[in-house]
């Protein structure tokens, strides 16, 4: 007779109790997963947060009180679940998973790694870390009414970076500067603009209108007295955005004129823009001011929020909120800095103002603040519904580890409408490894494709290792005979190579890189493709990664388009290859040949074979759905993700 400690077996019992796990997230899922585990009988566990507690947690991570705010997630969410098992082991950490102190064996230290991560760069580490210390990884995410779990072994399974994601879209800065012609593109210059005046002055966020378009090709001898006008109004020069409003006093009258009225002008003098395009219409303050009452103006029912103001709501607000965030950053003292935040009111009242205002001059129809906060802080709506069920989910996974039955795990889907046998979960079977893949394959490989003249050892270093390759500490040896140290991850070592291109290394087209990061304990040959022409804005591309070989983009309904996923509570892809176009509905079907259950092959046979999953939403991108041969692409959408 089999005996039961509870609702499990004894066998199963005593190695919940006695494992360690390890949470790495106490956010959405995080809250959810620890009051699991603990319930479950689950005793030793370490979890580890960077991140501290904000108001608009509450609603959903329901370990948290407002008496919590400002204070470590971990620890808190520490605290909060010895109240249900005061008998448990619990060690928090307030800290990134991504510290060096956290080696590989530090993970070796556990049975079993839980994700519950709200970026690519945390997921992609924790991802190197298990496979390297041989430990299974639970990865998961929800975005809105969907989720995912999923299982990661090493030599078993596709790891989280066997199949290419798609990469965050970005646009010219021609584009947010001169032509916006999508929302998004005039919520970025909002959003760059709020740093040119109150933050850190980046210059790749200009804002200014951008007289090195290659699109205007126009002679400024010729439109130079057309041009004065933009240095009239207000005793305007072109000068650092934040010192001309530092000069002004921060006067919105002032700056409302610059950027609606003087820089349009300035831009209507590049002739060329506006012959395919509706020209953009100036906004004056005072013309502005004699237009209807705000009140007058509202449209949209429901929450405040919810509501688009008209053009004289906006500059009222975009008035209010410069003379709050003035005196916001008087308090600073002088060399102060502001610090963008979406949760914070009046730099999302200039945000939507700014952003809205913009909108209007260009012709396109303004959002409301709701709408404008979902784009700009990359957030779409956490319900803690589903992150309840995504934690239950990957307890259940973790059971099955434990029971020694890892070939019945299974990467699962949480949908929002039920499938054609009227289930919202549906199972699919793990995927193999990727024979190719560049971080789990037995010889890790990658070609990079660049121009060996132009490209600057810093770039490589930068945004080639660490930006798309996820290395922490990359050590980089030339593979030239001699053993050339290009990078070393030991500070100032090699720092005077790194505004020297890498040709004058003798590297080029067919050379081949050696990259160490001893923290991943993670070795990657790379091969240098030597390219003189990359196309525009193009630095590099990684061979077989590039952006049409990742999934595509869905559709999404006008209201929404150009809204960026990215919650802390972000739905994250399966490692399947699968991934294909979306289509309008959120139905998950299974292939034939991936669930042996007899649930999964009559989901398959009654639905044509066809697969549905969920794709990265810290890029901005939602769910996927292909049949598994000869179906087209869709046409990618315009979706962008944000920092």
């Amino acid at each position: 007779m089999v005996q039961l400690v509870g609702s499990l077996r004894k066998e199963l019992a005593d190695s919940v109790s006695s494992c360690r796990l390890l949470v790495v997230g106490a956010g959405g899922i995080g809250c959810e997963l620890l009051k699991n585990l603990v319930l479950t009988g689950f005793r030793n566990i370490e979890v580890i947060d960077l991140d501290t507690i904000d108001v608009s947690n509450l609603n959903r991570q329901f370990l948290f009180q407002k008496k919590h705010v400002g204070k470590s997630k971990a620890q808190v969410a520490k605290e909060s679940v010895l109240r249900f098992c005061p008998k448990a082991n619990i060690t928090a950490y307030h800290d990134s998973i991504m510290n060096p102190d956290y080696n590989v064996e530090f993970f070796r230290n556990f049975t079993l790694v839980m994700n519950a991560l709200d970026n690519r760069a945390a997921r992609n580490h924790v991802n190197r870390m298990c496979l390297a210390a041989d430990i299974p990884l639970i990865e998961s995410g929800t975005a809105g009414y969907l989720g995912q779990v999923t299982v990661i072994k090493k030599g078993l399974t596709e790891c989280y970076e066997c199949q290419p994601k798609p990469t965050q879209k970005t646009f010219p800065g021609c584009t947010i500067r001169n032509t916006p012609s999508e929302p998004i593109h005039c919520i970025v210059w909002a959003k760059y603009l709020y740093n040119q005046l109150f933050g850190e002055e980046d210059a790749d966020q200009e804002v200014s209108p951008d007289t090195a378009d290659p699109e205007a090709a126009w002679d400024p001898a010729e439109v130079a007295a057309r041009a004065g006008a933009s240095n009239q109004d207000g005793d305007i020069k072109r000068v650092s955005t934040k010192e001309w409003a530092r000069s002004t006093g921060y006067n919105p009258v002032k700056i409302f004129n610059k950027l609606f009225k003087d820089d349009i002008k300035y831009l209507l003098t590049m002739d060329k823009l506006w012959k395919k395009r509706k020209a953009p219409q100036p906004l004056d303050w005072t013309e502005v001011q004699k237009l209807a009452c705000p009140l007058e103006e509202v449209s949209g029912a429901g929450l405040k929020d919810q509501q688009v103001l008209g053009v004289r709501g906006y500059s009222h607000l975009f008035s209010r909120s410069i003379e709050t965030l003035r005196v916001q950053l008087a308090e600073k003292g002088e060399g102060g800095e502001l610090t963008w935040d979406k949760d914070d009111p009046p730099a999302m009242d200039f945000v939507t103002s700014a952003a809205n205002l913009r909108m209007h001059i260009f012709s396109m129809n303004m959002k409301s603040r709701f709408d404008v906060k979902s784009m700009a802080g990359n957030i779409i709506p956490a319900i803690a519904t589903t992150n309840a069920v995504i934690a239950g989910l990957i307890v259940l996974e973790a059971l099955k580890i434990l029971s020694g039955d890892l070939e019945q795990c299974r990467t699962i889907f949480l949908n929002k409408q039920p499938n054609p046998r009227k289930k919202l979960l549906v199972p699919c079977a793990l995927d193999p490894p990727n024979a190719s893949c560049y971080v789990c394959a037995s010889k890790p490989e990658v070609t990079v494709r660049l121009n060996v003249h132009k490209t600057q050892v810093l770039s490589l270093q930068d945004k080639i290792l660490k930006e798309k390759l996820g290395m922490v500490a990359p050590d980089v040896q030339i593979e030239d005979g001699k053993g050339t140290i290009l990078i070393s991850s030991e500070e100032g070592e090699t720092s005077a190579n790194n505004n020297r291109s890498l040709s004058e290394f003798g590297i080029r087209n067919g050379s081949r890189l050696q990259v160490d990061d001893f923290l991943q304990d993670y070795t990657l040959l790379i091969n240098v493709l030597h390219c003189e022409d990359l196309g525009k804005d193009v630095e590099f591309e990684l061979v077989g990664d590039a952006p049409d070989k990742a999934p595509p983009q869905p559709s999404v309904p006008e209201g929404g388009k150009g809204i960026a996923n990215g919650s802390e509570d972000s739905a994250q892809p399966s490692t399947s290859s699968k991934a294909t176009p979306a289509e309008d509905d959120d139905v998950l079907i299974v292939d034939s040949d991936e669930e042996p259950s007899s649930s999964g092959a009559d989901v398959a046979r009654e639905t044509g074979a066809l697969k549905r999953k969920l794709q990265d939403a810290e890029t901005g991108e939602g769910v996927a759905k292909r049949q598994r041969v000869e179906q087209a692409p869709a046409e990618d959408d315009d979706i962008i993700a944000l920092d």
